[in-house]
């Protein structure tokens, strides 16, 4: 009997059935790690998208200051061909100041008629937003200022700006060209007395 209960076919098929079914329901998750898979999946994509929406933002902030840069500064070469045309004028009208011409009254009107194309060309840059940087008497900046050479004894601070020999120029707030200046020095230290130490 035992042995026909080992060897009986229908039986062992049920056998294999119910525990095939509790393979299947152990395999199966849980409606809660269903649940928690998912979340995770969704914080994935969630982070994926936050990331792709950030580099995007930053492309179009890129693009946005390209754009406005390129608006601001695109006439820069012609603004240092301009500025060299109003060095012209200035040179001229100091060049005329210092003339020793005869015919006073034709002298004065030329230096007039020249400083008023300085003054219309420089109201001119100035509406396109490039303005002359002229420091006299103001501290050296490098930002702006090239300094030429340096003068002792001028009375002012050391690094003071006393002398512009060519004016600067800026376009918004960047440098177009930097004023080539002179400027004051500092007093000069004195060597320790040698006759001081000998006597020590």
């Amino acid at each position: 009997m035992t042995t026909q209960q080992e060897t009986d076919p229908h039986r062992m098929t049920e056998e294999t059935g119910a525990a095939d079914t509790q393979e299947q329901t152990q395999a199966q998750p849980t409606p809660a790690e269903l649940l928690a898979a998912k979340a995770a999946e969704a914080a994935a994509l969630k982070d994926q998208l936050l990331r792709a929406l950030a580099e995007t933002e930053n492309v179009r902030r890129r693009a946005d200051r390209e754009r406005e840069d390129t608006a601001k500064y695109a006439i820069t070469n012609f603004a240092r061909e301009v500025v060299t045309a109003t060095d012209n004028l200035r040179r001229t009208i100091e060049g005329a100041k210092a003339s020793h011409a005869d015919d006073k009254a034709a002298l004065a009107s030329l230096l007039s008629g020249v400083e008023l194309t300085e003054r219309e060309f420089l109201g001119t840059l100035e509406k396109h937003n490039i303005r002359r940087i002229a420091p006299l008497g103001e501290r050296f900046d490098p930002n702006f200022h090239q300094a030429m050479f340096e003068l002792p004894d001028t009375g002012k601070e050391p690094g003071t700006v006393v002398q512009v020999v060519q004016a600067g120029y800026r376009i918004h707030d960047r440098l177009l060209r930097p004023a080539l200046v002179g400027v004051a020095k500092g007093p000069v230290a004195k060597a320790p007395d040698a006759s001081l130490d000998q006597k020590a």
